[in-house]
């Protein structure tokens, strides 16, 4: 069985399954039109996985927090804030 991680990466696993989860992913593969288990179960990850494991955050995501950062230290420095001041910068 071959799976697809979120950086595209191929990783080959072979998985025995029980009689219920063999079920699940049949229905996913119909309810999604997909082409085998392997396609249901990385489609069951993408459904349920972020209750259990966060997903990679998005370059630009990043870029922009690094940029809000590089702004804050410029104009106020190194200096501890609490977690109200921090909700506020990121415009939470």
């Amino acid at each position: 069985m071959h799976m697809e991680s979120h950086s595209g990466k191929m990783v080959s696993a072979r998985v025995e399954l029980d009689e219920y989860t063999n079920k699940v992913l049949g229905i996913l593969k119909i309810k999604y039109g997909l082409k085998d288990k392997s396609e249901a179960l990385n489609k069951f990850a993408e459904l349920y996985g972020e209750e259990i494991v966060e997903k990679d955050a998005k370059e630009e995501y990043v870029k922009k927090m690094l940029e809000i950062v590089d702004k804050d230290m410029k104009k106020y420095g190194y200096k501890g804030m609490s977690l109200e001041e921090l909700d506020k910068l990121c415009g939470v």
